[in-house]
């Protein structure tokens, strides 16, 4: 996908954060490129929602050479007083599975390192 992706318009079920924390659970190594073709975002979106899951401790990255590898704290609870108790592993198990049915492919992103 070159460019800046199709526009959405209606609501979502899901959050833009929640996609970008999915698709780095599937690759702790994805560039910031490949996560926002994934989620149909543009980089400069996908740049500004990890400094938002970094600032509040979701997410930190590690630098290797000239890629980063990403790290999810999988019991940090999710910000919403309705998921009070909700950890972001239960999340991203549902949301990885799915991803995983839907390709065909193994859940290996619930791992996480």
């Amino acid at each position: 996908m070159d460019g800046v992706p199709e526009p959405h318009t209606g609501w979502t079920f899901l959050t833009n954060h929640a996609r970008v924390l999915a698709a780095i659970a599937d690759n702790h190594n994805a560039r910031i490129r490949d996560i926002a073709a994934h989620c149909r975002l543009t980089e400069r979106a996908v740049q500004k929602i990890i400094a938002d899951l970094e600032q509040d401790g979701y997410l930190s990255h590690t630098r290797e050479g000239r890629s980063n590898t990403y790290r999810i704290d999988p019991a940090k609870v999710l910000r919403h007083p309705a998921e009070s108790g909700l950890a972001v592993a239960s999340l991203l198990s549902l949301l990885v599975r799915d991803e995983a049915d839907r390709t065909g492919s193994p859940a290996t992103g619930a791992e996480h390192r």
